[in-house]
């Protein structure tokens, strides 16, 4: 299940008051972008795709946390029933479906983490999950950002970026280009 467009934009708005910065921004760009996109690929749905990517990093309402934004968004959107949103929230962060190539700090509880690994291990990627890790992947706080750039941006902020999350990156863009049959960047815009 999923909120409406306009009760994700209530959430979104609503949690940025709770822990205000550039992420809510992010968000906005990545729900766009995924739009764009979805709405260029048959089996996508323009909508659901600009909802999931305005929630995928929702969890950030609850105050700055590296791995923990992933928990908190999880509980916090099945608190909700919002059980779609909760993957996003679950799967936008992990290219392999394990925590093992995450960025940032494992700064959980043994029992968030352990939340996080087993629901990573019983799901089901989707094109939406592919999706909303490629349009993560695009968006700056300030506009879409070239893939490589954005993945450079990230990789100076926390120390590193695996080297397979940026290989994952590239055929995600590679698999919704061939899927459009256009670049990407056509579909998005590109503002650097």
């Amino acid at each position: 299940m999923l909120p409406t467009r306009e009760e994700a934009e209530e959430l979104l708005a609503e949690a940025e008051k709770c822990n205000p910065g550039p992420w809510g921004k992010h968000s906005r760009v990545a729900a766009q972008c995924a739009e764009q996109i979805a709405q260029e690929c048959e089996d996508l749905e323009g909508e659901k795709a600009y909802i999931l990517g305005l929630l995928h990093d929702i969890g950030r309402k609850c105050g700055v946390r590296h791995l923990g934004h992933v928990s908190d968004g999880y509980s916090y959107m099945m608190s909700l029933g919002y059980d779609e949103a909760a993957q996003i929230c679950l799967t936008h962060s992990f290219h392999d479906q394990t925590t093992d190539g995450y960025v940032g700090r494992f700064d959980t509880s043994e029992e968030e983490l352990k939340m996080i690994q087993e629901a990573l291990k019983r799901t089901v990627i989707s094109e939406y999950d592919s999706l909303i890790q490629l349009c993560d992947a695009l968006a700056g706080a300030e506009g879409v950002m070239d893939i490589e750039e954005r993945m450079n941006d990230v990789k100076r902020r926390y120390g590193f970026y695996p080297q397979e999350k940026w290989k994952h990156n590239l055929e995600l863009k590679k698999h919704f280009e061939e899927k459009m049959g256009k670049d990407i960047y056509t579909v998005v815009g590109h503002h650097c």
